[in-house]
């Protein structure tokens, strides 16, 4: 996928949710740890309600701002599909699932801040850090969730 405007970064960030959803869920079939697979259906559903979150964003964005232009950071940074699956999830305790978990989001959070801090409108900067915040936000309530099956 070529990434060129900020509508192209929301639609790479829906396909990575949904995909990582997907992953998650596939895995949590096939896990022999309880506690991992209570957590990988749980992240499953949360990356689903983000896929939905980013769908939003993109309905609801100024048409301005969703073509604003963003190749310079992917020219630098290239994005690629992460290797969810690369690495099966399944083979993993519920403690290292959240730490892959939480180093994927903070990608795109880093992302989202760095395009932020380029923008040069207001409702550009301002989309991209409502953004940055609902997926910093979302990394606490992963793992404030996650934390609670541990004390199961």
């Amino acid at each position: 996928m070529a990434i060129e405007t900020l509508r192209d970064v929301l639609s790479w960030t829906e396909t990575f949710h949904s995909q990582l959803s997907k992953c998650l869920s596939d895995c949590a079939l096939i896990s022999n740890d309880e506690r991992a697979r209570m957590v990988l259906n749980y992240l499953s559903e949360h990356e689903q309600q983000l896929t939905k979150v980013i769908q939003g964003f993109e309905l609801k964005g100024e048409e301005k701002v969703l073509n604003t232009w963003c190749y310079e950071y992917v020219q630098k940074y290239p994005i690629t599909q992460s290797k969810h699956c690369d690495e099966p999830f399944a083979s993993l305790n519920a403690q290292q699932i959240m730490d892959l978990i939480i180093d994927q989001h903070q990608q795109v959070v880093e992302l989202y801040r760095y395009l932020a801090s380029r923008a040069e409108t207001t409702s550009t900067m301002e989309m991209l850090s409502a953004l940055s915040s609902m997926e910093e936000h979302e990394i606490k309530r992963m793992v404030q969730s996650s934390n609670r099956f541990s004390d199961m």
